[in-house]
């Protein structure tokens, strides 16, 4: 089971995702609050393995009980689900540690969907946020001065096969993918996939896609997918 905290101050919302999670066998909804503040002492009573999480609520808001939650070590993962997707938004939220973004408007099935795959421990991000961060890097937004500079850093801390999964993570190549193309066997890339995540001190692929991104490196090539 799928065990999920949703942190919503929409009753409507919070009547229409039971519904839905209440549908899928898999999925169990533990836990439901109406402010940020609430999630630091829900999580430990509830141990879900998956927040699903507003932006906008009184108190303490969604992006900053992200960036509080996933400080946190064996935090769960987040998934956010809201009406508001403008870049900050966005970026705040991924670079917090979000595993996925998605819009409230994202059909139903696809929401249970997105549960699956960020649990399962892949990113998801909604069609309309993937463009809006690919027009974000297409417009040179992303890999300029001080920012560039510190993610350049980061990136030296790799060894060179590591460096080489990272950017094309960064890409937005699959495990699969990339062991196609440097010629390694999927544990392997998954080993050193691991191994970054570790190294840069990030929770999960979409970071170190940011974080190349960041870096505007020559051979780093097209936005993440």
């Amino acid at each position: 089971m799928i065990r999920v905290l949703l942190v919503d101050d929409d009753a409507i919302v919070w009547a229409g995702l039971r519904l839905m999670l209440g549908g899928a066998p898999d999925i169990d909804l533990v836990a439901e609050a109406a402010d940020g503040a609430e999630v630091p002492g829900l999580v430990a009573a509830h141990g879900p393995d998956l927040v699903l999480m507003d932006i906008r609520m009184p108190g303490v808001d969604g992006l900053a009980a992200t960036e509080r939650l996933r400080a946190q070590p064996g935090a769960p993962e987040v998934l956010v689900l809201t009406t508001f997707h403008t870049d900050a938004h966005v970026l705040r939220a991924l670079r917090a540690g979000a595993a996925g973004f998605l819009l409230k408007d994202t059909p139903p099935q696809e929401i249970v969907t997105a549960i699956r795959t960020v649990a399962a421990g892949d990113p998801v991000l909604s069609p309309a946020v993937t463009r809006r961060l690919i027009d974000r890097v297409a417009g040179g937004d992303g890999g300029q001065g001080a920012r560039a500079t510190a993610a350049r850093a980061r990136l030296a801390l790799l060894a060179g096969r590591e460096r080489e999964v990272a950017v094309a993570v960064g890409r937005g190549l699959s495990n699969a993918g990339i062991g196609r193309e440097l010629h390694l066997a999927l544990p392997t890339v998954k080993t050193h996939v691991s191994r970054i995540l570790t190294r840069l001190d990030l929770n999960n692929r979409v970071q170190i896609a940011l974080l190349v991104h960041d870096a505007d490196l020559p051979d780093s090539g097209g936005p993440p997918r």
